[in-house]
């Protein structure tokens, strides 16, 4: 029972609805708020599943979990992790699918969750597909939409692709909108996106009281067997679209030349379910020494192996966001971020997708004491692990 005024308390929810005691022997009630959290990939689900147990924890609010599946496997694994119960999975995975079939079969299909859940507000989170198409769905019953992780941009609307698009647009159908800095803040005001935006942090963050344990042992098989602590260990993630093709091949070239140069180095890199990442990974450095290619690992494998790591090499736009709270430098393996405040606060660095370019920023690092320390020692922008608790302070203020 919790004090709200001096004549008002709040009794234990009861099928939905709260108990609200006003005075002597006045009692009235009212409705929780429904909340539906909807999403459909990996990335997705590490930096939601946080923000869904904040919401299950709340007295005032209904939440139900919406899964699209646009990605499978590796989505049930973070699903599994955090214990988030999903009440409905639309299972839109199919083999070769496109854009094109990804955004039809999750339009058509949310619209029948939508009339029979009939939520009081929509969560989608960051830049992909589902966001988007779930904002547009929810758009057309005419239900509000809050944006988790919203306001990040490149400025150029082909790059990421089409995840730059998905942001901007998700943006502009949301009404409320959860920046996680200062300067995706101020990126949404530029675009006239001033009212219902709060700066909350980056829920990644929260995500660490769940998945790092001290005296942590992995569950991947590959990854048990390996030493890490003879070496210094480099983790690395590429998978982006734009990346496919002679960008790629050129960063897993270099990456060869560095475990060649460095014996003390062990570069690990969980390759991505994509054939085209797949094949390239295996022709380029497949068997090369020093260099250790693993399947996908779950996220609290990927999370402890980041905090044993010296050194991230990443596409990814997470990895940017979640190793320097492990005071682990970040060369990001792309010509533009969508994260500056990463880059100026020291903790990332643009290594770009040129062979030369990436071996030898990666080599600097490897080599210079004094500018990795600088790195490794730079505050985090991403906040301090109460995100999802902001989050839901922020609703329930907008839902009064």
């Amino acid at each position: 029972m919790r004090k709200t005024t001096a004549h008002a308390q709040i009794f234990m929810p009861i099928h939905g609805l709260l108990w609200l005691g006003i005075g002597k022997g006045m009692v009235i009630k009212m409705k929780k708020i429904k909340i539906l959290s909807v999403f459909g990939t990996r990335p997705e689900a590490i930096k939601m599943c946080p923000l869904i147990k904040v919401l299950e924890e709340s007295s005032f609010v209904d939440s139900v979990v919406c899964l699209t599946g646009q990605h499978r496997q590796m989505l049930d694994q973070v699903i599994n992790i955090f214990g988030t119960k999903v009440q409905h999975d639309l299972n839109i995975m199919r083999p070769r699918q496109t854009l094109t079939t990804i955004t039809s079969d999750i339009l058509l299909k949310m619209e029948d969750i939508f009339i029979e859940e009939k939520p009081d507000l929509v969560l989608v989170h960051g830049d992909t597909s589902t966001s988007f198409v779930v904002a547009l769905a929810a758009f057309y019953q005419q239900i509000p939409v809050g944006h988790v992780e919203a306001g990040l941009r490149t400025g150029d609307r082909y790059s990421p692709f089409p995840e730059e698009m998905n942001r901007v647009l998700s943006g502009h159908i949301a009404e409320l909108h959860f920046s996680p800095t200062e300067t995706s803040r101020k990126n949404l005001e530029n675009e006239g996106i001033c009212k219902n935006v709060f700066v909350t942090g980056n829920t990644v963050i929260d995500s660490f009281v769940t998945t790092v344990k001290d005296n942590y042992e992995f569950k991947d098989e590959k990854l048990k067997a390996l030493d890490l602590t003879e070496k210094k260990v480099i983790l690395m993630t590429a998978h982006r679209r734009e990346n496919l093709g002679e960008p790629m091949r050129n960063i897993f070239k270099a990456v060869k030349r560095i475990a060649i140069d460095n014996p003390d180095v062990l570069v690990i890199y969980p390759v991505h379910l994509n054939p085209e990442v797949k094949e390239v990974a295996e022709e380029i450095l497949g068997g090369a020494s020093g260099v250790a290619l693993i399947d996908p690992i779950e996220v609290d494998d990927m999370h402890n192996l980041m905090a044993k790591s010296y050194l991230v090499l990443t596409d990814s736009g997470g990895l940017q966001e979640e190793a320097p709270s492990f005071g682990v430098p970040v060369l990001v393996l792309r010509t533009e971020t969508e994260r500056p405040e990463a880059v100026d606060a020291g903790t990332v660095k643009m290594a770009g997708v040129l062979e030369n370019d990436v071996y030898e920023l990666t080599n600097e690092l490897l080599k210079n004491d004094k500018e990795y320390a600088q790195m490794a020692r730079a505050i985090n922008p991403y906040g301090d692990g109460h995100a999802s608790e902001r989050i839901l302070e922020a609703i329930l203020k907008w839902w009064d």
